[in-house]
C-alpha cells in the first residue's frame, strides 16, 4: 500500500528566499574568485560582486515584499468593502 498524504507537503515560500540568497551570493562570491585569479587582484571581485549580489537580492526580497503587500491590502479592502455592502450598513 502507497501513502499519500491527504494534503500536498509545501513548503514556505520564505525557505526558497533564504536558500536563493544563500546560493546567489556563493555563486558571486565563487565569479568574484575566479576573476581575481584570472586577472591578480586580490579581494576586488570578490567584494564587488558579493556586495552586488546582496543589494541585487535584498531590492528583489523588497520589490517582492511590496507586490505582496499591495495585493493583501487590496484583498483586505474588498473584503471589508463587500462584508459592509453584507451587513447594511
Amino acid at each position: 500500500m502507497k501513502f499519500t498524504p491527504a494534503k500536498p507537503i509545501t513548503s514556505d515560500p520564505t525557505l526558497g528566499r533564504g536558500m536563493e540568497l544563500a546560493l546567489v551570493t556563493l555563486v558571486f562570491l565563487g565569479l568574484g574568485y575566479g576573476f581575481d585569479r584570472w586577472l591578480g587582484t586580490q579581494p576586488v571581485f570578490i567584494i564587488a560582486f558579493v556586495l552586488l549580489a546582496l543589494v541585487g537580492q535584498f531590492a528583489k526580497m523588497y520589490y517582492e515584499y511590496d507586490a505582496t503587500m499591495r495585493i493583501h491590502e487590496q484583498q483586505r479592502s474588498e473584503a471589508a468593502s463587500s462584508s459592509s455592502r453584507g451587513t447594511g450598513r
